[in-house]
């Protein structure tokens, strides 16, 4: 198991070939299934209720389905060059179909949560040949939504729990045992990712099999994960997070995924019930981001979870304070990881078996280069590394990286000989560990789900009163962050800005893209050389937000936030009134700033307290 850089460097010393016991994402899962047939792969949770009955598959049936469906994939007619998009949550059957697709043909799971138009776009953008979708249920709308997007690229579809061309009744007529030579290799496109990415529509990350098999077989080595491993990965597989990061992960060494219903963690009544859960499935590793830690901070602990070794998080930043409420109200540690779609998901990964050092994300994979380089005129630096401790923008370089995206045009200022760009600003120290201190480019992270301002900015700018539009990320307590607008309006025009809201948010890409909040400025902040100066509308959403948070809390003292930058990085200075010359003043201001800095625990921006 690794704890130091010592250990990464060591496992380096064995030639790659030998290091990676297969290269290929379904080469990883027959092993597995030829050394653990009789353990459970999955735990299908179809309803969240404590009391309720759960599947549990073994790897030896999982292997059957998945051959199944590349049988019917290749019956069907799709090949190497093809696509087979699939639009399901974290089920069995969407296991099944994810990687049978990468046998068979190429896999392109995608967000159902998308506009029907940004989907056809991307079917289209995929070659998709065929796509597999979940029919008609209560809890998801995705039939609804797949029969809008038929409107607009028409597919034949394969329906999961469908009333025709039901997926499961033609996987029970294919053999369970591969009937054609689907000629594996490392170098072979296995899928393609979607991601919001920072310019333009969505862009498709090309995986190879060697991608994939590279991040999900390492990572155990930081995870200390093995055959007794038992996981909730309530994460959907259109995200790298539930198919590499916490799935595959897990089937390369024969452990379990408890897959929490077909809502994942969005399912109220299973959220209630995390820790009875966990026990009773014995669960020994959480999945999480820190929104999930957010709310299970402040769950009660109700139940045994003395199985629980740690809990993994990444997708944005970490809130420090939210770390330690987390480590504190559960006596879980806690562990920071650092992926990006480009990279098969993983970058650094915070050993489990070392101590937690805040605000890092870990140390890179094997054979992997992971470094820091001058970010300058709006480009990394290649040649220009960074020394310990200096901030500078981060590139990876290894077999974990894409190839690039499928047009090809995007790829510049992503990949650059042999590395990526991974836009975000940080540094390493002398130990190897990688700190992530802020972002070189504007995306915003809801959750783990990227968002592409704008794209977002184009919805507003196309409305007629809309002069100018900037939108930015605000701190939110739940999401981690989210979108809010600034605008200014075309001369002579008047609007109320939640007026104007409600008229352009429609027409905003995705439901999770609408901004929270809309602000009408008289004016935009303007770089001397006339752009939108974005820093500014960042400080003043931290202020706006921190003061709505706050506000309620101090009971009528007066309270001031104030958010600047300071080397590099966003923080917000609360100023509390001076305490009156009573024996009482200073305790309870000392009360006051302690519930303050509870309330704020889940904001990923540093606060100071001040007077």
């Amino acid at each position: 198991m690794i704890h130091t850089l010592a250990d990464v460097q060591t496992i380096e010393q064995t030639p790659y070939s030998q290091a990676l016991p297969e290269r290929t994402t379904w080469g990883l899962i027959e092993r597995a299934a030829k050394q653990f047939p009789y353990r459970a792969a999955l735990v299908w949770l179809q309803d969240g209720a404590i009391n309720s009955l759960t599947e549990s598959i073994d790897y030896q049936t999982l292997a059957a389905n998945i051959q199944r469906a590349a049988n019917l994939f290749h019956a069907l007619g799709a090949g190497p060059q093809d696509t087979i998009a699939i639009l399901a949550p974290n089920m069995p059957q969407t296991h099944y179909a994810l990687w049978g697709a990468q046998i068979a043909a190429r896999a392109c799971p995608i967000n159902f949560m998308l506009q029907p138009e940004h989907i056809a776009a991307l079917l289209k953008a995929s070659q998709a040949k065929l796509i597999v979708a979940l029919g008609a249920c209560d809890e998801l709308n995705i039939y609804q939504t797949v029969q809008q997007v038929l409107a607009l690229h028409r597919l034949p579809v394969l329906w999961i729990n469908g009333d025709r061309d039901n997926f499961e009744a033609q996987l029970a007529q294919q053999p369970p045992q591969l009937q054609f030579d689907p000629q594996l290799h490392a170098d072979r496109i296995a899928a393609y990712f979607h991601t919001g990415g920072t310019t333009g529509a969505p862009k498709l990350a090309q995986h190879t099999h060697g991608n994939e098999a590279h991040t999900s077989w390492f990572a155990h080595h930081f995870y200390g994960f093995d055959e007794h491993t038992v996981e909730i990965n309530g994460f959907p597989l259109f995200h790298v997070a539930g198919a590499f990061v916490y799935g595959l992960s897990v089937f390369a060494v024969g452990g379990t995924q408890v897959l929490p219903t077909l809502l994942g963690l969005r399912n109220t009544s299973f959220m209630r019930d995390y820790w009875q859960w966990c026990e009773r499935e014995r669960v020994t590793a959480l999945a999480c981001v820190p929104t999930i830690l957010a709310s299970l901070a402040n769950l009660k602990v109700d139940s045994d979870i003395s199985r629980i070794r740690v809990a993994y998080t990444g997708g944005s930043p970490l809130p420090l304070e939210l770390a330690a409420q987390f480590e504190r109200n559960t006596g879980l540690a806690v562990r920071n990881i650092l992926g990006m779609t480009e990279s098969g998901g993983l970058v650094t990964i915070e050993p489990a078996g070392a101590p937690r050092a805040a605000g890092s994300t870990g140390l890179r994979l094997p054979y992997t280069d992971v470094k820091v380089v001058a970010w300058r005129e709006g480009q990394a630096q290649l040649n220009e590394p960074c020394p310990a401790g200096e901030t500078g923008v981060i590139v990876i370089r290894g077999p974990h990286v894409s190839p690039g995206y499928t047009e090809a045009t995007r790829n510049a200022g992503m990949f650059e000989a042999d590395w990526l760009i991974s836009g975000d600003l940080g540094h390493l120290d002398e130990h190897g560990k990688l700190y992530v201190t802020g972002r070189a480019k504007d995306l915003i992270i809801r959750g783990s789900h990227n968002i592409d301002p704008g794209l977002v900015e184009e919805a507003f700018l196309a409305h007629p009163g809309v002069a100018l539009c900037a939108v930015v990320a605000e701190p939110d307590t739940h999401a981690g962050e989210l979108p809010v607008a600034f605008v200014t309006l075309k001369p002579g025009l008047a609007y109320d800005a939640d007026q104007l809201l409600r008229e352009i948010a429609p027409t905003v890409y995705e439901r999770p893209a609408i901004p929270k909040r809309l602000t009408i400025l008289e004016a935009m902040p303007m770089t001397a050389v006339g752009k939108i100066y974005k820093p500014a509308l960042r400080l003043r959403a931290i202020q706006t937000k921190l003061t709505e948070l706050l506000t309620p809390l101090c009971a009528g003292l007066p309270m001031q936030v104030q958010a600047l930058e300071r080397d590099s990085k966003l923080i917000a200075i609360v100023r509390l009134p001076q305490p009156l010359n009573s024996s009482n003043a200073m305790a309870e201001r000392t009360q006051l700033q302690a519930s303050l800095r509870g309330a704020l625990a889940a904001i990923a921006v540093p606060i100071e307290f001040g007077e």
